[in-house]
C-alpha cells in the first residue's frame, strides 16, 4: 500500500505500481468507439501511460493537454490516458480540445488495471478513482520509467518522461 496526498492529506492507494525493468502487465481496456482495447495492440510502439483520476479533473486535463503537445517530439511513440470516465465523456473532451496525438482509454471493463498498475485509491471519499501516475515503456513492454505523482493534485515529471524516450547514446 503507498500514501499519496490531496491537498496535503494522505489517502491509501492500492495494487503494484510498476518499476523500471518490470514488464507491463496486460490489461484490456475501452476506446471511445467502446471497443476494447489491450496493451499488446501498440506492440512494437513505446507508450506513454498516463493515469488520471479524471479528464473532467483540472489536473487529469493539464496532463493531456502536455501530452498532446510533447509526444510529437518522440517517433514511435503513442501517449494513452487512462481514466475511471466514461468512453462518451472522454470522445467528448477529446473532441473540444482537439486533441490529436493522445489516445483515451476508460477502465469502465478493465478495472484491475487499478490494481494492477498500482493506482487504486482506497480511502473514502475517493476510492474507485485512480491516483495520478506516469508508466513509460519500450517497445517490448519493459518498464523504462514509473512516477506515482505524490500529491494527487500536481503535474508528473515530464523531463523524466523526455529523458525515458530519448535515444540513448
Amino acid at each position: 500500500m503507498a500514501t499519496i496526498l490531496l491537498n496535503g492529506e494522505p489517502i491509501g492507494v492500492g495494487g503494484h505500481f510498476p518499476r523500471p525493468g518490470d514488464t507491463a502487465h496486460s490489461f484490456m481496456l475501452v476506446n471511445n468507439d467502446l471497443k476494447d482495447v489491450s496493451l499488446s495492440q501498440y506492440a512494437g510502439k513505446r507508450k506513454i501511460l498516463a493515469i488520471v483520476p479524471s479528464l473532467d479533473a483540472s489536473i487529469g486535463l493539464t496532463i493531456a493537454r502536455r501530452l498532446n503537445g510533447m509526444t510529437d517530439q518522440f517517433p514511435n511513440t503513442v501517449a494513452i490516458v487512462v481514466s475511471v470516465d466514461t468512453p462518451y465523456a472522454q470522445a467528448r473532451v477529446v473532441a473540444v480540445e482537439e486533441f490529436r496525438n493522445i489516445v483515451t482509454l476508460s477502465t469502465l471493463r478493465g478495472r484491475d488495471f487499478h490494481k494492477d498498475y498500482g493506482v487504486m485509491i482506497t480511502d473514502y471519499p475517493l476510492s474507485g478513482l485512480m491516483a495520478s501516475a506516469i508508466v513509460v515503456l519500450d517497445e517490448n513492454d519493459t518498464v523504462l520509467h514509473s512516477e506515482l505523482v505524490y500529491e494527487l493534485t500536481s503535474e508528473p515529471n515530464y523531463q523524466a518522461i523526455a529523458d525515458a524516450l530519448a535515444p540513448k547514446q
